[in-house]
């Protein structure tokens, strides 16, 4: 069952040595809510600090959100973290949504500032009577009850960040107003992530910071994604990927680069992995097959 507002994720990440979670999305049909639901049982034997379930922008997917982290935290032994965004809600809606997961007995949430629904590099107007940045979020939910907080990282800076220090300020100025853990969006340079940690470190903040990973499957694929959310793809991954001809071939060495870059994470001193599922298990079950991850 779920773990209730008493236990910090501090507590929870500090649990069993490193930390592994996974994040769903609400699913769009029921062959989607079958899918999501059968990658929820296969992955939860390895007994995740937490799952999280993202929260489409402009609250569309609210009332998915809801059921599914509800469900989560009564049928489950997983800790759900609901996403919630600052797009397109008034603070009145905001706060409302916090008292429908406070009753689905969802206590920890990912506090975001969202991404207009023009995508991540158009323009950011706040909704009328809304809030502006991730920071009035986690404040809002600090004022409204006992939630534990998560917030957004980004390895390579937020696109609309002015440098990558001023991010760490955002990210440092967020841990300070009460998140108590962090999640990256997708990366693919170790050393970028080494280089968000050391800048927060630096500001006299220890807030765990968990590397987002996305099975590298379909490069072309994830090319557009990172163009879309800043994250690069380096050429020498593209590279290695590329040379292969066959779909089959071209995905285990995705998998396998995938593998090498969680390893190499952990070896620079990351709490733990938090994978990007697509609400599929067997990518991220392979790269646990590799890491010797077993359940």
């Amino acid at each position: 069952m779920e773990t209730g507002p008493g236990r910090s994720m501090t507590e929870l990440l500090a649990e069993g040595g490193r930390s592994i979670s996974f994040e769903f999305m609400p699913p769009k049909d029921e062959a989607g809510a079958e899918a999501l639901w059968r990658t929820i049982a296969e992955l939860e034997p390895y007994r995740p600090t937490f799952v999280s379930v993202t929260y489409g922008a402009g609250g569309g997917n609210r009332g998915k959100v809801v059921e599914i982290t509800g469900r989560i935290a009564r049928e489950t032994s997983m800790t759900p973290v609901a996403h919630l965004t600052c797009v397109g809600h008034t603070r009145a809606e905001l706060e409302r949504i916090l008292d429908d997961y406070r009753a689905a007995g969802v206590h920890h949430l990912m506090a975001l500032r969202g991404d207009p629904p023009d995508g991540p590099r158009a323009e950011w107007t706040p909704t009328e009577g809304g809030l502006t940045y991730a920071l009035d979020l986690v404040e809002l939910a600090r004022s409204r009850g006992d939630f534990r907080i998560g917030v957004a990282a980004f390895p390579e800076g937020h696109p609309n960040a002015a440098s990558r220090n001023a991010d760490a300020d955002v990210l440092v100025a967020k841990a300070r107003a009460g998140a108590e853990f962090a999640v990256t969006q997708m990366f693919f340079r170790v050393e970028d992530y080494v280089d968000l940690v050391r800048r927060v470190r630096e500001r006299g903040v220890d807030i765990p910071i968990l590397p987002g990973i996305m099975p590298i499957l379909n490069v072309s694929a994830l090319k557009r994604q990172g163009e879309l959310i800043g994250a690069d793809v380096p050429d020498d991954v593209v590279r290695r990927i590329t040379r292969h001809d066959d779909p089959a071939a071209v995905r285990a060495e995705g998998i396998a680069v995938s593998s090498e870059m969680c390893e190499q994470l952990l070896e620079a001193g990351a709490p733990g992995l938090h994978f990007y599922t697509l609400n599929r298990s067997k990518a991220t079950r392979e790269i646990f097959e590799r890491l010797a991850i077993t359940v």
